[in-house]
């Protein structure tokens, strides 16, 4: 099994940034990919960011320019540096892994528990 721990959510006022760190930990053989999504009531989970193992990146069309994903693959880990935050950037942001747990080479994928993001004045 693999466990995703995110930390960095809050409240914070329109223009502001916020910084995402999502730790994954367990027996993990290979991350592939890990992201960002996010959701709020009434709508489908939808993708913010992605990084794949080789570094290459990709966001949704609402965020770029101002939000950047980046990884240590060495921990595990993901961040995502948001900036020029908007209203409508509210959301519970989860973190996701795509990997492979070592011993029965089984790929999935993983979700942290959600951190919430406020953007308000």
């Amino acid at each position: 099994q693999v466990q995703l721990v995110e930390s960095g959510g809050g409240l914070v006022q329109p223009g502001g940034s916020l910084r995402l760190s999502c730790a994954a930990s367990g027996s993990i053989f290979r991350i592939n990919a890990m992201g960002w999504y996010r959701q709020v009531p009434g709508k489908q989970r939808e993708l913010v960011a992605a990084i794949r193992s080789g570094g290459s990146t990709n966001y949704a069309e609402s965020v770029k320019g101002r939000f950047t994903i980046s990884g240590d693959n060495a921990k595990n880990t993901v961040y995502l540096q948001m900036n020029s935050l908007k209203p409508e950037d509210t959301a519970v942001y989860y973190c996701n892994a795509d990997a492979v747990t070592s011993g029965n080479w089984y790929r999935a994928n993983y979700w942290g528990q959600g951190t919430q993001v406020t953007v308000s004045s």
